[in-house]
């Protein structure tokens, strides 16, 4: 973007806490404009310093970058950001006003001492376009209350979530006979005489489907060809449906090492991630498995009584409720049922807080992180760069129910990661559409 050429010309983005705390270098990111950080803020985040969630580690950056770029100079004064292209930042103090949201909304906190800098600025700084940046929705609507211009951060914001979705499965017609033929009778063919002149996306799967018959089909991006796709039990788990059988066949796919997988509550999405993880235990030295912690009313696991163990259980239920649907499949005395006792004994099947991740080395592991539309870009790019050799890791989630305040449909880490990895050779994405829980489950996903 060329920088503007006067000082009117460049706005002023009053950021909050939520945003740093999505990204910690998120104040680099407003082109020639100018940046301001009220000190309620730097205040905030002195509290999220220390811990181990990525929250505590933005707020450790963006203190570290803030001191970096100020050097010696009083940066409640403009101060000069990186790069030619980039603009100025300040740290503002807590102004007096004669709007005061305090007194406004009747309660002082710092939500609106952070409005009081917007207004200060507003005020002072009139021939200059003025904007409230925040990744709370609440702060934003009291921002436009008192007219003040607000937005959400939106670097990195997916802008078509609904085709993002459908990435990774297609339907084609009128197939010529032949080639649905050949795929049943050698299991597989030339890409080109299916697909044509089609762009080829790696890792793809296909209903193809002529007159009278139809296949499953999936594209080997390093052979060119189309390889028929059956359905197949994985740990006496059967797929359901088309989609289903895409998704087991990329999470037992040794080609793919990057899963993820889409769809609403009842799809199946970590019952088939378990059953094919439990498949191929011998490929793997353990099985991790990891949820987001979303603390209920806004207490941190800290509040629960007992050791790590004790505090995570409440919200790894969940997992252990698919692992014990499989297990349920055998009889106690089959040997695949005492085989997962004897996994989650000698500990070769994990609960693995997610806040422990940053740092380790990940090898020879099948890692499955469930409810992924929980956890920001960050924090997906973290889970991935920890792993080592041989390790394969899936994602699930729905990014249509998001259970973290500052997370949306376009900002999460679930559609961050279909984004900018789509079409990898290393990467295959499924989104599982029809629930197959029950029909009770069903009714609650179509009617209520």
């Amino acid at each position: 973007m060329p920088r503007a050429k006067a000082d009117k010309d460049r706005k002023i983005f009053v950021l909050d806490t939520s945003v740093i705390l999505y990204a910690h270098n998120s104040i680099m990111n407003f082109a020639e404009h100018d940046v301001v950080i009220p000190i309620t803020v730097l205040e905030e985040l002195d509290q999220f310093k220390k811990g181990n969630d990525t929250k505590n580690f933005e707020a450790r950056e963006f203190i570290r970058l803030l001191d970096k770029l100020s050097k010696d100079q009083m940066i409640h004064n403009w101060t000069p950001l990186n790069g030619k292209t980039k603009g100025n930042f300040r740290i503002l103090m807590n102004p007096e006003n004669q709007i005061n949201a305090n007194e406004i909304f009747g309660e002082e906190k710092n939500d609106h001492k952070i409005l009081n800098a917007a207004l200060y600025l507003k005020q002072h700084e009139k021939n200059r376009k003025v904007i409230l940046v925040s990744k709370d929705i609440n702060l934003r609507l009291k921002a436009k209350s008192l007219e003040l211009l607000a937005e959400d951060y939106e670097t990195g914001k997916i802008k078509n979530i609904t085709e993002l979705e459908n990435t990774g499965k297609y339907y084609l017609d009128n197939i010529d006979p032949d080639s649905i033929n050949k795929l049943y009778e050698q299991g597989f063919i030339e890409a080109k005489a299916v697909l044509g002149t089609r762009k080829r996306k790696a890792n793809a799967y296909y209903i193809l489907k002529s007159d009278k018959n139809s296949v499953l089909a999936y594209f080997n991006p390093e052979e060119n060809i189309l390889e028929r796709v059956d359905k197949k039990l994985a740990y006496n788990i059967k797929p359901k449906n088309a989609e289903q059988t895409f998704a087991l066949n990329a999470i037992t796919n040794p080609r793919i090492r990057l899963v993820s997988i889409q769809g609403v509550a009842g799809t199946g999405k970590t019952l088939l991630a378990l059953a094919g993880a439990l498949e191929q235990r011998r490929d793997y030295k353990q099985i991790f498995l990891a949820r987001p912690i979303v603390p209920l009313s806004n207490k941190d696991i800290g509040y629960l009584p007992g050791d790590i163990k004790s505090k995570l259980n409440p919200y790894m239920e969940p997992l252990w409720d698919n692992l014990k649907f499989i297990q349920n499949q055998y009889k106690e005395t089959d040997k695949e049922f005492q085989k997962i006792t004897e996994l989650v004994n000698q500990e070769k099947l994990v609960i693995q807080p997610l806040a422990y991740i940053r740092g380790r080395s990940l090898s020879n592991i099948f890692f499955i992180v469930d409810e992924a539309q929980n956890l920001t870009p960050h924090e997906i790019k973290t889970i991935i760069s920890r792993a080592g050799e041989n390790t394969k890791i899936v994602f699930t989630g729905d990014v249509h129910q998001i259970d973290t305040p500052y997370l949306d449909s376009q900002s999460n880490g679930l559609s961050y990661l279909i984004d900018r990895v789509k079409d990898h050779p290393l990467y295959a994405h499924i989104k599982l559409e029809k629930g197959e829980r029950s029909e009770l489950a069903n009714l609650a996903n179509e009617l209520l």
